[in-house]
């Protein structure tokens, strides 16, 4: 584990750029951004025009470690190169921004109101190859839709069991129990999340270093004891669906929490734009997401 990376992401100003929509997401990216599904026919192509859109971002003079935490990238991303470097060593050797890498091969059917992760039996090997590309973290989602203590355990048990096995590598993991903001429960799903939380995090070594990435809470500073305990290197929060500024409006009542936005962080990005007007675009959204982040 990268000590320098560690001190950055605990005492750094900034927050997470999520950069890692998968197969099943990028099209939706790609549309925003002002790429039809005509400009690909295949998914080589299709990850070669989200590569060009997320090089974009990255190589901004906007994206650097002053602002910028840490990126989230897709292995596909990962495995490619920008201005003739990994992209992994890109972000931290240029950029000074730490680099995680999405794990998870996406969500299972529906089952007490939750989705777990799918069977994953190739992480190992893709753990291996992160460490080599000198990746500092992971990512793994799943969501949570109702107060169901079932399901709700079933996500946090997985996330935390997935962990271990990304601790066991020498790498970070940011656990993301999702709780989906459109939950007529979401106030009382997210009760139930924090304790099974609590509750894994006690089971912990002190030398295990853990993130979490939660939905933006109903109650104003509901994550305070996992923002402080001393397993939890972050607390990051995702937009969710909701637009950037009410992302932003309440990430600042969360104090401690920082931003690990993905859509709002690209909102009003287009492949249309100039660079001028694309880099002053990313600079606004840049600004407001980090003052939201350090309020």
């Amino acid at each position: 584990m990268n000590q320098e990376q560690v001190a950055k992401v605990r005492e750094g100003k900034g927050f997470i750029a999520a950069l890692d929509q998968s197969g099943g997401s990028t099209p939706k990216a790609l549309a925003l951004y002002g790429v039809s599904a005509d400009a690909f026919s295949n998914d080589d192509e299709m990850f070669t025009r989200v590569h060009e859109m997320r090089t974009r971002i990255v190589t901004s003079p906007s994206f650097s470690g002053e602002r910028v935490l840490g990126a989230i990238l897709f292995e596909d991303t990962m495995d490619r190169q920008i201005e003739g470097k990994e992209s992994a060593d890109y972000l931290w050797s240029v950029k000074g921004v730490v680099p995680f890498l999405k794990v998870d091969k996406g969500l299972a059917e529906d089952a007490d109101g939750a989705q777990v992760m799918k069977p994953n039996p190739g992480l190992d090997e893709l753990l291996g190859r992160a460490v080599a590309k000198g990746v500092f973290g992971t990512k793994m989602r799943s969501v949570i839709k109702t107060a169901d203590p079932v399901g709700v355990a079933a996500v946090v048990d997985q996330q935390f069991e997935v962990g271990r096995q990304i601790l066991g590598q020498g790498l970070v993991p940011i656990i993301e129990p999702e709780v989906d903001i459109h939950s007529p429960q979401k106030a009382e799903a997210e009760a139930l999340l924090k304790t099974a939380i609590v509750d894994q995090l006690a089971s912990l070594d002190a030398d295990q270093l853990i993130m979490l990435k939660l939905t933006l809470p109903e109650a104003d500073g509901f994550y305070a004891e996992l923002v402080q305990h001393p397993n939890v290197l972050k607390v990051v929060a995702l937009s969710g669906g909701y637009s950037r500024q009410e992302a932003n409006e309440r990430l600042a009542r969360n104090a401690g929490v920082i931003a690990s936005f993905s859509r709002a962080l690209t909102e009003g990005l287009s492949a249309q734009q100039t660079d001028e007007a694309f880099d002053a675009a990313l600079d606004a959204s840049i600004a407001s997401i980090y003052e939201a982040s350090i309020t």
